[in-house]
């Protein structure tokens, strides 16, 4: 979802795309500013004077695609264990206490290719806010009590999600799309590793990945670029750097592709509506960049009430609804169908889903009015996603994982260049005749009636 280039007036967006990876030039929307510090810590700034408040955040390279079995889940206790105690505030009791004193709102969040923690608070409270963030990131404590406390809070995350027929319809899809590598594509975890962690694997993960040279802080809201990088470099500055690239040095293994096409059906008491799914292997920004811009573009004309797909599955009384999405990734983005279909017509939507795919390359399958519209509509969520400074930090720092400060600032500009060309070799490279898993979850009384595996199931 963001991207670079050089020159851009005639190109299509594959010309785009290549042209920009040959510069190593940062470029940065109006009002960001960026400095590397001598440890390698990335301090971006981003002056948004809107409201008088600072959000500041920073975001590691770590997350589910960096864990073995071992760890599975243990990015995401991490993240839970750096609002307990530290160095600075050696209790949860005296950290909650500062959180107050600094009447700050903080979160943090894992997922598959980043963990970040943020703080928002009053645009007077800068240094000392960096102060806190400072000793949570480098300075925690994990105390077995802590620990103890905090490991059902995720576990219990875990099994709330197990309850919802639609984790466990996506839990059954990476199973067949990520086989034995499945850990690296599932933040949350496994639940016998988040109920045995102990204080020593926490420090594992801390000393393979939570360096400076593999973190990004973001300072945004009412500031100046001047003042937030001689506050974040007096008190980040003496955070060593690790003398090593993690992601060299831990290398992630390569995703297998998928051979021919998988399919299964679960029944499940708690599927009262039938969920269906089908999802194959998309681009990797390192390898194709251009064709992870293409894919929300067609996302989103498919996604039109106009499109022939709704029209096909929703007008005609086959489905609730039909959601088709690209996940922006660094290692193999997945490319989702999602439908809800009429459980009383079960086997003509997946029927009329398949003929509706088949046809998704071909010339008249969409408009140019209907591209156009689809442009317009992710200018438009551009614009609005950028009206919050508080929000500003995640949206770019997941570029900053998953793909480069470049992508994130010529990403608007990049959608308006694709072409109808673009998108059909991004339809043929990854959808039309390549392999896919698919998905059914439903109750077994309606099972009975319909014998989904009779017609869902590959041909």
């Amino acid at each position: 979802m963001n991207r670079n280039f050089i020159k851009i007036f005639a190109l299509s967006a594959a010309a785009v795309f290549s042209a920009c990876m040959a510069t190593a030039q940062t470029r940065l929307p109006e009002g960001y500013f960026l400095k590397t510090l001598p440890n390698g810590l990335d301090v971006l700034v981003i002056e948004n004077a809107k409201v008088p408040l600072t959000t500041i955040e920073i975001a590691v390279k770590n997350g589910a695609y960096t864990e073995g079995p071992e760890f599975s889940g243990l990015s995401h206790l991490f993240e839970h264990m750096f609002f307990k105690a530290n160095k600075d505030y050696p209790t949860q009791e005296k950290f909650l206490k500062r959180t107050q004193e600094l009447g700050a709102i903080w979160n943090g969040t894992t997922n598959t290719e980043r963990v970040n923690y943020f703080f928002t608070f009053d645009r007077d409270s800068l240094k000392a806010g960096l102060k806190f963030m400072n000793a949570a990131i480098r300075f925690p404590i994990y105390r077995e009590e802590d620990m103890k406390k905090e490991r059902p809070v995720v576990d219990g995350e875990f099994q709330r999600a197990e309850s919802d027929p639609g984790f466990q319809l996506w839990f059954g899809m990476q199973q067949k799309l990520w086989g034995d590598l499945i850990t690296r594509k599932n933040p949350i975890g496994i639940h016998e590793v988040i109920n045995t962690a102990t204080p020593e694997k926490m420090m594992i993960i801390k000393d393979k990945y939570y360096f400076p040279n593999n973190s990004l802080l973001t300072i945004c809201g009412d500031v100046k670029h001047d003042n937030a990088f001689a506050l974040a470099e007096s008190i980040f500055g003496d955070w060593a750097s690790s003398g090593f690239d993690p992601q060299t040095k831990f290398p992630i293994p390569a995703f297998k592709p998928l051979t021919k096409p998988e399919y299964f059906v679960k029944e499940a008491t708690i599927a009262q509506t039938p969920y269906m799914e089908l999802t194959w292997q998309g681009p990797s920004y390192p390898t194709d960049s251009a064709g992870t811009v293409v894919a929300d573009v067609f996302s989103t004309i498919v996604g039109l009430n106009s499109s022939k797909l709704q029209q096909a599955l929703v007008d005609k009384g086959l489905a609730s609804g039909v959601y088709v999405n690209y996940t922006t990734s660094r290692y193999v983005g997945p490319i989702d169908v999602f439908v809800v279909p009429n459980p009383n017509k079960l086997k003509e939507c997946y029927t009329e889903l398949m003929n509706q795919i088949s046809m998704w390359n071909k010339d008249d399958y969409f408009t140019d009015e209907q591209m156009a519209t689809a442009k317009a509509i992710l200018h438009r969520n551009d614009i609005h996603a950028k009206e919050k400074p508080s929000s500003l930090p995640s949206q770019i720092s997941y570029q900053w994982c998953s793909t480069s400060f470049n992508f994130y600032t010529d990403l608007d500009a990049n959608y308006q260049k694709v072409t109808r060309a673009d998108i059909k070799k991004y339809l043929e490279t990854y959808v039309i005749g390549k392999p896919y898993a698919a998905g059914l979850i439903i109750a077994p009384e309606l099972n009975k009636t319909v014998n989904a595996a009779s017609f869902f199931a590959a041909k």
